[in-house]
């Protein structure tokens, strides 16, 4: 059986998501509708909203503002979403599901006014698509320069749109095939606009891919796999364990989410240093950080002076958290931080080492503070309880939008299983 029929046959049929997997649709949905409403100003965000408005049409509600149509809304609202890296990732799918697949979804929802509780289970077969997708894919085709949150993200939102539309299993497959053809990302666009615009075009690519295969378009059906085809052209590695137990088994539920608003490589650390509880900044002598060698090339930066370096320094991150400056708010970031005299003399106590028998996933820290060491190690996919997940996202959506619109949000993503539509979420997203 192709890719593309395998991948149709769970996306058409009845799925049954366990509590747990529906509660990880429920908070990524929180998470999107959050950083979305948080990132709508950002150049890039308004760039997209520009174009979708240009358009013109109407069906669909755009992040901060305005109508369009499907396919134009499922772009910006992607692009937006993901203007701020400040969504949820997946280390299997190594990318960002979340911003690629609820835009579709959304979209093709609120045109055909379909109700909530369809909405979620188009989302869990996205978000599992887009996943298994990601992990066939692999880190070869990662390494080769392909943004996974672009490419394997298109087609989860196909699949979420595709279920929406009702597309059954040869429509869905001919779906697949077309968006093989479409799905694209490159990590050479990452510190671009190119990078929010990944997710925006792999959402507006799904949309469009489910539309055309619901007109009775047609393609390879084994446009992923086959010669010449999407995973041989694309340096994927072709993982065949990738689908094992697809429809009973359901990978999503490894989602992280980010709590701090920097790379998602310093997020161990900071977990490690926040769960040794208060030490007094002054009384600090030495602080050891070991990380994967992987990451000393991304956010290994030693003395940023702005905002945005900060946001990718093991040094300044973790002397921020020693200092109680608040690492999930955007504003922490700013290059007055970085100059902070405290902050400076704190940061330049800090040593990074590198384990390479350390998942990248992971890190350990090691304090000495008035003569006394403290050690503390975390892995992100160590994520515990859904409870305590839901407590921090509601935190982070306070932090980001205030406690009103945050308590708006939640309450209509809670209420969301039993809504006859999405008018009540959209209505969220467009007033701020």
């Amino acid at each position: 059986m192709s890719i593309a029929r395998r991948i149709a046959e769970f996306a058409t049929g009845p799925i049954a998501p366990d509590a747990e997997m529906a509660r990880y649709v429920r908070m990524s949905l929180l998470d999107w509708a959050t950083v979305g409403i948080a990132g709508r100003d950002e150049p890039v965000s308004r760039a997209a909203r520009a174009v979708a408005l240009s358009e013109g049409g109407d069906g669909a509600t755009l992040i901060g503002g305005g109508r369009a149509a499907p396919r134009a809304a499922a772009l910006a609202n992607g692009a937006i979403s993901h203007a701020l890296d400040y969504d949820d990732t997946h280390f299997g799918h190594i990318g960002h599901p979340s911003v690629a697949v609820i835009p579709a979804a959304l979209a093709v929802a609120e045109a055909r006014e379909i109700d909530g509780a369809a909405f979620l289970d188009a989302l869990a077969v996205g978000l599992e698509t887009a996943c298994r997708i990601g992990d066939w894919l692999g880190r070869s085709h990662y390494e080769a320069g392909f943004h996974q949150t672009g490419t394997s993200g298109a087609f989860g939102a196909c699949v979420a749109a595709g279920r929406l539309l009702g597309l059954d299993a040869d429509a869905m497959t001919h779906a697949l095939g077309l968006t093989a053809t479409r799905a694209s990302g490159l990590k050479s666009q990452f510190g671009t606009m190119g990078k929010p615009l990944n997710a925006g075009l792999a959402a507006e690519a799904g949309v469009t891919c489910a539309l055309l295969a619901s007109t009775g378009a047609h393609s390879s059906e084994m446009a992923i796999e086959g010669a010449q085809g999407f995973g041989p052209t694309h340096a994927a590695a072709m993982q065949e364990a990738a689908w094992a137990g697809l429809g009973e088994r359901w990978v999503f539920k490894g989602i992280s989410y980010k709590f701090h608003a920097c790379c998602h490589g310093l997020h161990a650390m900071l977990e490690a240093l926040r769960s040794l509880g208060p030490i007094n900044p002054a009384q600090v002598e030495e602080i050891e950080i070991t990380t994967h060698p992987r990451w000393l090339a991304v956010c290994n930066q030693p003395a940023p002076e702005t905002g945005l370096g900060a946001k990718f320094s093991y040094r300044v991150t973790a002397a921020m958290q020693l200092l109680g400056i608040d690492t999930a708010a955007l504003d922490s970031y700013s290059d007055a931080t970085c100059a902070r005299p405290d902050l400076i003399a704190l940061r330049d106590k800090v040593r990074v080492v590198t384990d390479e028998g350390l998942a990248d996933t992971a890190s350990r820290v090691r304090l000495r503070a008035a003569g006394e060491v403290h050690e503390a190690s975390h892995d992100i996919l160590d994520a515990g309880d859904t409870n305590g997940i839901a407590d921090r996202l509601r935190e982070k959506s306070e932090s980001l939008l205030g406690a009103k619109v945050a308590q708006q949000l939640s309450d209509e993503v809670s209420g969301m299983e039993s809504a006859t539509g999405v008018s009540g979420f959209t209505v969220l997203l467009a007033q701020h």
